[in-house]
């Protein structure tokens, strides 16, 4: 970040990163303490209302100083 504000006198706002969900569910079966709490997946159709609320419930903010 310093050198972004070094470059352009701001710093970035609003900077949103995605990680493959293949990578963070590898990830997440190597930790026991996790694996063991994973949920199975859902192969049912649910409704369109259904799938934000398990989203809202789901996401996370992390920051990052």
């Amino acid at each position: 970040m310093s050198a972004a504000l070094r470059a352009s006198g701001a710093l970035p706002e609003n900077v949103n990163y995605a990680v493959k969900s293949s990578y963070l569910l590898s990830f997440l079966e190597s930790v026991p303490e996790v694996s063991a709490k994973l949920k199975d997946a859902n192969t049912k159709e649910i409704k369109f209302e259904e799938v934000v609320e398990k989203a809202k419930q789901a996401a996370v903010l992390v920051l990052v100083y």
